[in-house]
């Protein structure tokens, strides 16, 4: 029989780096690590108590937070479920389901109260943070060269090339053709998106 083990969530998690440093550190701290993905952590309890403040300092020093308010883990599990549905899924088509349905289903609350809190706390909607990230991720296909705005387009889940291009210069001010042009754009790091 599986020992007990504890939940950590750790914010800024945003790619398998992250998921490989966590790991290393945690495990460097000699905690008996049993699972690590974007945005949480588990770990095995043991006779000996875990030192959530030496877990706090080596996420800290790695850029990482461990979130232990239930709000705060709430708000970055809406923004965990973003991220993978924009950024990591790996089928390349696009969303068959409602924002609303999708976030409730991976974050397993009701969307009116997660919306809510989460517009009352970080200044934007759910809507709009995911729209910031859909952005962020149209602009890394156009850096890269290899598709045709067409093609990111049905890949990012848009009705339309008018529909991205309406969004994405509503959002950086420029057309997705402007941005290819100026060759080195200003990305922005995926946690810091919507910030």
């Amino acid at each position: 029989m599986k020992a007990p083990s504890s939940i950590l969530f750790i914010r800024n998690m945003v790619c398998d780096r992250c998921v490989r440093v966590v790991r290393e550190e945690l495990t460097k701290l000699g905690l008996d690590v049993r699972r690590v993905e974007l945005g949480e952590a588990e770990i095995a309890d043991s006779e000996m108590s875990i030192n959530l403040d030496a877990i706090r300092r080596t996420l800290e020093e790695n850029g990482f937070e461990l979130i232990e308010d239930r709000k705060r883990k709430s708000i970055e599990a809406v923004k965990l479920a973003i991220v993978k549905l924009v950024h990591h899924r790996h089928d390349e088509k696009p969303l068959k389901l409602k924002l609303s349905a999708y976030i409730t289903r991976e974050v397993g609350q009701e969307y009116h109260g997660l919306s809510a809190l989460f517009s009352s706390t970080e200044g934007v909607t759910i809507e709009q943070y995911y729209i910031l990230q859909r952005i962020e991720k149209a602009k890394e296909l156009l850096k890269y060269g290899e598709l045709t705005l067409s093609e990111i387009a049905w890949q990012m889940g848009y009705s339309s090339v008018q529909h991205l291009s309406g969004q994405f210069r509503q959002v950086t001010g420029m057309t997705p053709s402007e941005f290819r042009k100026m060759g080195k754009a200003k990305r922005v790091g995926l946690d810091k998106v919507g910030a």
